[in-house]
């Protein structure tokens, strides 16, 4: 009878043992992969990188404006393409939300990479995935380094317009504010500023540089005069004049953004505000004094932020069309 019981008991052992493995597998089958699509959609890598180069051959402020539409989406309900959802009679979408109306654009851009990706493998990769790809290749095509990006998100069927209004960084934000709005989605100060560097391309409207040009003391003089000349004082006047985010080399991914803020040339609010005698300056210089430290630190927020709260295994959909749901 002992010899059956013990018997009995290896073999629920065992059962058990069987049991946590099968689950550890699920779960880890549901987490992101840089191989992900290695059987199932080889060939998505070329395709991103092949409309990516094209869209910015065309227009180099593009490739910022991808970049960009990765952090936003990613900012409210983590990276499940969210943004890119238009509004519908009975949806509302975060395209019109403060942060986004007007100001977030390249979204046909990511219509043509879904269409070459849906040629390819029909309904395998996610619009998630595409973005966080089409990022990274705007970086790399512009001159910023090069990362293996993590892969087998899924698209949300929700939105949120509130989390949007909420959730994104505003570029009137003190160094507190940007603090906790990074934390907020699990990033670390030291993120946040490594992060900021991709305002290094790219361009700003006059209504989100207004009130630092006109009103702020952090900023030098001969700057502000610059910037003046094309942004009028008075709300409502030139509200979309652009003007470089990176005073140098807007079209170029590399450390000039923090050599501008050193120079008390940063063009938003938020920007000056990462050397501003506050706790963030010493990062600020370690990337002016090196920019392979500046690239390394950007990586990992990358891919850290791309982390957020992704939806994997059966949750979401893959979407058939960025631009709504199936």
């Amino acid at each position: 009878m002992a010899a059956s019981a013990a018997a009995a008991r290896r073999v629920v052992a065992l059962l058990v043992i069987l049991v946590l493995l099968a689950l550890a597998g699920a779960s880890s089958a549901q987490q992101l992969s840089t191989g992900f699509y290695s059987y199932s959609c080889p060939g998505v890598y070329g395709a991103v990188k092949s409309v990516v180069e094209s869209a910015i051959a065309k227009e180099k402020r593009m490739g910022a404006s991808i970049v960009r539409l990765f952090f936003h989406d990613c900012f409210v309900q983590g990276c499940d393409a969210s943004l890119l959802l238009d509004d519908t009679s009975s949806f509302q979408g975060e395209k019109m939300a403060t942060p986004n109306n007007g100001s977030v654009r390249g979204f046909e851009v990511i219509d043509a990479i879904k269409s070459a990706v849906e040629k390819l493998c029909p309904g395998v990769v996610s619009c998630a995935d595409i973005l966080a790809i089409a990022a990274r290749d705007s970086v790399v095509t512009l001159g910023g380094p090069n990362w293996d990006v993590k892969v087998g998100r899924r698209d949300s069927t929700t939105a949120s317009f509130s989390g949007a209004n909420n959730n994104i960084p505003p570029p009137s934000s003190g160094l507190a504010n940007l603090t906790s709005l990074f934390a907020a989605q699990g990033l670390s100060q030291k993120d946040m500023v490594a992060l900021s560097g991709a305002h290094t391309i790219g361009q700003a409207r006059c209504t989100n540089f207004r009130a630092h040009i006109y009103n702020d003391t952090d900023i030098d003089g001969g700057f502000a005069s610059t910037r003046q000349s094309g942004c009028p004082s008075t709300s409502g006047q030139g509200d979309n004049n652009l003007a470089p985010l990176d005073l140098q080399t807007p079209t170029v991914f590399e450390n000039n953004y923090y050599k501008n803020l050193l120079a008390k040339k940063g063009l938003l609010h938020s920007d000056q505000e990462l050397f501003n005698g506050g706790a963030t300056d010493a990062q600020v210089q370690s990337y002016v004094s090196s920019q392979s430290a500046f690239f390394a630190d950007f990586v990992t927020g990358m891919v850290k932020m791309g982390d957020v709260t992704p939806l994997t295994g059966s949750a979401g959909q893959i979407r058939k069309n960025c631009r709504r749901i199936n």
